[in-house]
């Protein structure tokens, strides 16, 4: 073999080498979740499985009569919530079927699937006990026209706000701005897959909790309010997303001067939620796959919110997770687009509900 020949082959060999380091190494923590982010982004298609449980709920208030309290939790406590989708970018379809579980005295369920399409949402009605619908709409879709809803609204419809890849490329841009301010030895770490305990059939390469402590709780609200929020004003204000928001440049600066001056009242409570939260547990976990495309989350809250002043209390326990599966497969819709025999417009429901007697 010439000497070339021979430098050119170890040459090949090495290249290749640092190729698959490169495919495989872990990232960053706070750098995994960020760039994981921005892939999720790019998905062409997915299916989706969500399921959150409300564990525990206490709230008082010297406002709210103990007996509805009571009512609230009875009928929360123990709640399921959970959301199964399909997405395709191409041609943009996405379907989502919302489950809700409630338990308790008021123990019922109900499923509501919802289909979007790049110019049309439709909205499948319930069959609700606690609130009787007329037989005749229950089962149908109600479609929602926005290009319609603002003719008769007397405004002007714009296109821009349906622009689904620009809505995610903003989202994107502000997920890694808000990142971007925390911390990642205060708030990001690097779990072993081992340890994670990801449901059976999920491969994750690398796992990243993000977390927050009662100890770093202010801290996490400080940068949030003083740093967080006005890059998100800047990414508003830049002239491809105005158009998405329908919103002038200098309402946006205005609003940015607000939060950094300390004058708007959100700033305000923020700074004041901060003094009476107390946070028992708070993380997310993000699994990630070899292509750094997020696999798994679930989450993990416990927070106390004991406000001295109007006598409001909150205790909250929260559980969930999110599993994606079918990345890049051909999408299988549930659902389907629903044809004109099965959709109601809003002005047919409201006649429809008209008859109901009160």
């Amino acid at each position: 073999m010439s000497k070339k020949l021979s430098v050119l082959v170890l040459t090949m060999v090495l290249l290749l080498m640092v190729a698959l380091v490169g495919c495989s190494k872990k990232l960053e923590p706070k750098e995994a979740v960020t760039t994981g982010t921005a892939n999720a982004m790019k998905l062409n298609s997915y299916e989706s499985k969500s399921q959150f449980t409300v564990k525990d709920l206490t709230i008082s208030s010297a406002t709210l009569p103990s007996q509805q309290s009571a009512m609230i939790t009875s009928m929360l406590k123990n709640a399921d919530i959970t959301l199964d989708g399909v997405y395709q970018k191409e041609p943009l379809q996405s379907e989502m079927t919302l489950g809700i579980h409630l338990k308790g005295d008021l123990s019922t369920s109900f499923t509501i699937p919802m289909v979007m399409t790049k110019d049309k949402l439709y909205v499948k009605i319930p069959n609700i006990p606690f609130y009787p619908l007329p037989q005749d709409v229950v089962g149908k879709f109600l479609i929602i026209d926005p290009q319609e809803l603002a003719k008769k609204s007397g405004q002007e419809f714009n296109p821009a706000t349906m622009d689904q890849e620009k809505s995610q490329k903003f989202a994107n841009e502000v997920i890694a701005a808000i990142m971007g301010e925390y911390d990642q030895a205060t708030y990001f770490f690097d779990i072993d897959p081992k340890d994670a305990k990801l449901p059976q059939g999920v491969e994750a390469k690398q796992v990243v909790q993000f977390k927050i402590t009662n100890d770093n709780v202010k801290q996490a609200v400080d940068t949030f309010v003083t740093k967080a929020i006005p890059k998100v004003f800047d990414i508003m204000s830049k002239d491809e997303y105005t158009s998405l928001f329908q919103l002038k440049k200098e309402d946006l600066t205005a609003a940015k001067l607000a939060v950094e001056t300390n004058t708007s009242d959100f700033k305000k409570k923020l700074d004041e939620l901060k003094n009476y939260l107390t946070v028992k547990q708070f993380d997310i976990n993000t699994a990630l796959n070899k292509d750094n495309i997020p696999v798994y989350q679930d989450l993990n809250a416990n927070v106390e919110m004991n406000d001295p002043a109007t006598k409001d209390n909150v205790k909250l326990s929260v559980t969930g997770y999110t599993q994606y599966s079918k990345i890049n497969e051909k999408a299988t819709f549930k659902v389907g687009i629903p044809t004109s025999d099965q959709v109601l417009t809003i002005e047919q429901l409201q006649q429809k509900m008209q008859t109901v007697a009160p």
